[in-house]
């Protein structure tokens, strides 16, 4: 059952694949653009000259650390001085879950390319397009590529090339609709005046499904509406160019081939020879030939360079001249292309359609990608080729399965017979008001493909909420863009490949027996590699197994019979390199446990393995200059790595986060939420010791005794610009909630007397935590600073996580009401009247807090939050509102252009930093908050008795032995003067 987008139940496939769905309709409360539209730019953020000042060394510390990775082949965490591409046109992005990904923009360019770990190509390949050629009987023809033409095309498009393609679009009539994953290009009469074109884009992105959801295709169906009164001849026009983005197009050794015909089903592969070390790639451009839809193809044309054969300038005069590309077509592989040539492919659609009637053409787009590389040399295969295999041909099978799965079944209907992939009405006399309704009619039997049936099962609930302002749904739905684009990728769950021949850990020697193979499908081509490769693999496996439990690999809890559903990675942020960085990812969590629970598990079980690791190799800090151990016993990481991602944790270099106070109450918090939300017992004993371990290591940043840890002076959590002393509202109320978790958490699995011991100290924590109250809000801390009064909106993460996660609040109501009230008065309504979000800190005089850079920025993903903890408070008007500010400034048409590109933040002059950044998933908090889940809760212990139990002293006294062993060393003071001086000059001349 699927209510609100919660799944109950043990079935993966918990969605209605029943539900009826016609693609010539857009689903209602769409994100909308014309395609001519011109968005709002972003502003990148500046620095005032006090922050310039006091990050300087910082800064210079960074810069020689990107010099210095980028020589060793290595991708830094940041380069703030490499200048990207920003545009404010994109729009649902293609593919599912951890292949890769390719944008697409609301104009219908193909740019944004994600097919290797943390590249990302923003510009556009302008050859990759949808064309249409249309002809009447009476002579009327019209021809243009569907999307408006760009300056850019026309300028370095060659005489040859994509420059003498008509460019005829110009988008004033045509709305883009988005609704992730699905979108729709509504083509109102262009290029056509009799003539409504609607291409439906989807992608396999479904909750709880941990199969199709992985797999690198999406689908473009074509609804062509014949509203005149002739006849009209369509030729349907896809081409791809053999690029993977960026310059790669031009590097040479690139070939086109024929798929093979399956079904009616024809394509053309283009085989990448991908430079720098990273996987080849292949791509397949297909669709079915049918009784109605003649399939032409054009299997290489020349996009730029010298090299002789078919143009793209021929290419296109051959359809537009003779309606097919028959003649220039080979069953012959193309030769490789030469460096400094641009190949390309074509697949056409040909069809007639009659008066007052409607066809439709799929086409799909798929791409095998299956190794992900990293710079440690160790290589991960995809999920998808647990389907799909490892090899090339990947990209041919899903491209071909793709195009079968739109319409599953024929009927035959009213005296009509529906095929696969192409279907037609004939009715009265039509007109462009009353089509819709003719059409619906008509198609409202046909069952359509199970993908968008579930798609559409999951998402109507949600949109046919009367509770929903207009904007949420479509807003809540669009920023699951990020688990597709966020860089993500999604392993079989396997241990890596490496070259043999670059291990260095181990001596070994390949088994001198045959192995035995009788079992294989063999050919005498691949027997002896077969061979060969299994012997490497019975090494790998030897070597790897004691490696692997040394490292953050949560695959080694599973137990016999436990499902691998792989492991996922996706970044902090495309410009901030860090996989699944914690801090951020209890933010955007609530995306994964509603939508994908056992993908959020799997992260999970990966950070319980990484609590469990010691990594002593030393890492330099760029805040101090000091050398740190990378990773110590009982410390959460801030993430799992970047360039050796769950063996190397923790990129993050600018602050030492062993010392970070948020950082062990947010696993603990995740952990026992995801718990209860999916039930899972097995997880739970899993995961036991390392949340006691989390909270012991906890232990000694409680400086004096009274049960409140306390924040050490430095920016020691995820606002790492914003300093904070003392006891704090924001890392105290986690550590609160923590307390009181880990005491439900002990329930779970049994252990009374630590579910005692540490209800105890919650308690104790909470009478701590509550002398931050001022009368009307949490002050920031209790260090007398300047910033200790102000109004930070996320005072209360603390309270927002216990009431999601269903257990006791940490501050009294009307406390929660107060402070939400004033940070929604302060915060909120004082910047731009509400229209921005919550900025993160506020003045008790109305004045934004203007100490830090952080400060006076406002967070997308906070707000969210905030306004999640508004709605578990009954604020449920007033979280609305403040969440509202965020669709103003990144979603709105008069928005700041951040659509499908949502950054960590924007200050208070509309400057922002971190485009596509992982926080901004939290508007699923919003939704568990409004449709709260069914829990799987043990019921809470009454304790009676005030005194302390003899057990609970027991469990103190093994809980302080346990803490001493986790003692971090005394830290070593900041030997660098330059960042004392600059420090103190900050303080003297501008604080």
């Amino acid at each position: 059952m699927s209510e609100n987008g919660f799944c109950y139940g043990e079935k993966d496939h918990c969605l209605d694949d029943k539900v009826k769905v016609d693609p010539g309709i857009p689903a209602p409360l769409t994100w909308q653009r014309k395609l001519n539209s011109v968005g709002n730019v972003p502003k990148e953020f500046t620095l005032f000259m006090p922050e310039m000042i006091h990050m300087a060394p910082i800064g210079y510390r960074l810069w020689r650390h990107v010099k210095d990775e980028t020589s060793k082949g290595r991708v830094p965490i940041m380069d703030p001085f490499n200048k990207r591409l920003v545009t404010s046109c994109h729009g649902v992005p293609l593919g599912g879950i951890g292949a890769g990904s390719i944008g697409r923009s609301y104009k219908g360019e193909f740019q944004r390319w994600q097919l290797f770990p943390t590249t990302c190509e923003e510009k556009t390949v302008f050859a990759n397009q949808f064309s249409i050629f249309v002809s009447r009987p009476n002579d009327k023809r019209y021809s243009t590529v569907l999307s408006p033409v760009s300056p850019d095309v026309l300028k370095e498009g060659s005489i040859s090339g994509i420059g003498s393609w008509d460019w005829n679009l110009s988008g004033e009539n045509s709305t883009y609709h988005a609704m992730y994953p699905r979108a729709w290009t509504v083509y109102e009469g262009e290029p056509d005046p009799e003539l409504r074109i609607v291409c439906r884009q989807m992608s396999p992105f479904i909750p709880h499904n941990y199969k199709e959801s992985s797999f690198p295709v999406a689908v473009f169906t074509y609804t062509l509406f014949n509203t005149g009164k002739t006849a009209a001849d369509v030729n349907l026009l896809f081409t791809w160019a053999n690029s993977v983005g960026g310059s790669s197009g031009v590097s040479g050794n690139h070939s086109n081939s024929k798929m093979m015909t399956k079904n009616g089903v024809h394509g053309v592969l283009l085989h990448h020879k991908t430079a720098n070390g990273q996987a080849p790639v292949t791509f397949a451009i297909a669709t079915q030939e049918t009784e109605d839809v003649k399939v032409s193809q054009c299997p290489c044309f020349l996009i730029s360079g010298s090299s002789h054969g078919v143009t793209a300038k021929d290419m296109w005069h051959e359809i537009k001249k003779h309606g097919s590309l028959d003649r220039y077509d080979s069953d012959q592989m193309s030769m490789p292309s030469e460096p400094g040539t641009s190949i390309g492919a074509a697949i056409a659609a040909s069809l007639t359609i009659p008066s007052d009637s409607v066809r439709t053409v799929t086409f799909s787009l798929a791409w095998a990608c299956p190794e992900v590389r990293f710079s440690s040399a160790k290589t991960y295969h995809r999920r998808y080729t647990q389907f799909y295999g490892t090899h090339g041909s990947a990209a041919e099978n899903l491209a071909h399965d793709a195009i079968l799965e739109p319409i599953r079944s024929c009927r035959r209907l009213k005296g009509f017979t529906f095929l696969p992939a192409t279907a037609f009405v004939v009715v009265g006399q039509l007109n462009t008001s009353n089509i819709y309704a003719f059409y619906f009619i008509s198609f409202c039997e046909i069952e359509y493909g199970h993908w968008e049936s579930q798609i559409e099962a999951w998402q109507k609930p949600i949109l046919n909420d009367k509770r929903f302002p207009e904007w949420y749904p479509q807003t809540l739905f669009n920023e699951l863009y990020y688990l597709n684009a966020g860089g993500t990728i999604w392993t079989d769950g396997s241990l890596p490949v490496k070259s043999l021949v670059t291990i260095e850990e181990k001596k070994f020697s390949l088994d001198k027996s045959r192995l035995d193979i009788k079992d294989s499908i063999m050919t005498p081509q691949n027997e002896t590699a077969v061979n060969i490769l299994g012997k490497m693999t019975t090494i790998l496996e030897e070597i790897h197994s004691p490696i692997a439990s040394n490292s953050a690999f949560g695959t080694s809890f599973l137990r016999k019979g436990e499902e691998n559903i792989g492991q996922l990675l996706y970044l902090e942020g495309v410009e901030y390199h860090m996989w699944n960085t914690y801090d951020v990812h209890f933010y955007a969590s609530f995306a994964l446990i509603m939508l994908f629970p056992k993908l959020e598990l799997s992260i999970s079980r990966d950070f319980v393995a990484a609590v469990m690791m010691h990594d002593p190799h030393k890492m330099q800090i760029l805040s101090s200059g000091n050398r740190v151990a990378r990773n110590v016993l009982g410390a959460v990481p801030h993430d799992l790595g970047l360039n050796d991602p769950w063996f190397e944790v923790n990129a993050y270099n600018v602050f030492d986060t062993d010392r970070w106070k948020d950082l062990n109450p947010k696993f603990v918090l995740q952990v026992y939420r995801n718990v209860i939300a999916t039930g899972d017992k097995l997880f739970a004993q899993d995961a036991w010791p390392a949340v006691y371990m989390a909270m012991a290591y906890m232990e000694q940043f409680d400086k004096d005794g009274d049960g409140m840890i306390e924040n050490e002076g430095f920016p020691d959590q995820t606002y790492d610009a914003w300093s904070v002393k003392g006891v704090s509202a924001y890392t105290g109320g986690l550590w609160v909630a923590a307390l009181q978790a880990t005491s439900a958490m002990a329930r779970e699995v049994g252990d009374s007397a630590s579910e005692e011991y540490f209800w105890i100290k919650f308690q104790k924590a909470r009478t701590v935590y509550d002398k931050l109250w001022n009368g009307s809000y949490f002050n920031y801390d209790n260090s007398g600073g300047g910033s200790s009064l102000s109004i930070q909106a996320d005072q209360l993460a603390g309270q927002w996580y216990a009431r999601a996660c269903g257990l006791s609040p940490i501050v009294d109501e009307d406390k929660a009401h107060s402070a939400l009230k004033k940070v929604f008065d302060y915060n909120v309504l004082k910047v731009k009247d509400g229209r921005r979000g919550a900025v993160n800190g506020m003045r008790p005089d109305g004045r934004v807090d203007m100490s830090a850079m952080q400060s006076r920025e406002i967070w997308s993903g906070v707000t969210y939050s905030v306004a999640a903890s508004m709605i578990h408070e009954g604020m449920v008007d007033v979280g609305f509102n403040t969440a509202r500010g965020i669709y103003d400034a990144s979603w709105s048409q008069e928005g700041l252009g951040y659509a499908f590109q949502t950054p960590e933040g924007w200050n208070t002059s509309d400057q922002y930093r971190s485009r596509c950044y992982m926080r901004p998933l939290a508007i699923w908090a919003m939704q568990w908050a409004l449709s709260p889940p069914k829990l799987f809760k043990e019921e809470k212990t009454q304790f009676e008795t005030k005194e302390i139990p003899l057990d609970s002293m027991r469990q103190h006294d093994g809980f302080l032995k346990v803490a001493q062993l986790l003692k971090l060393p005394k830290e070593e003071a900041s030997n660098n003067l330059l960042q004392v001086l600059f420090d103190c000059t900050c303080k003297r001349l501008f604080v």
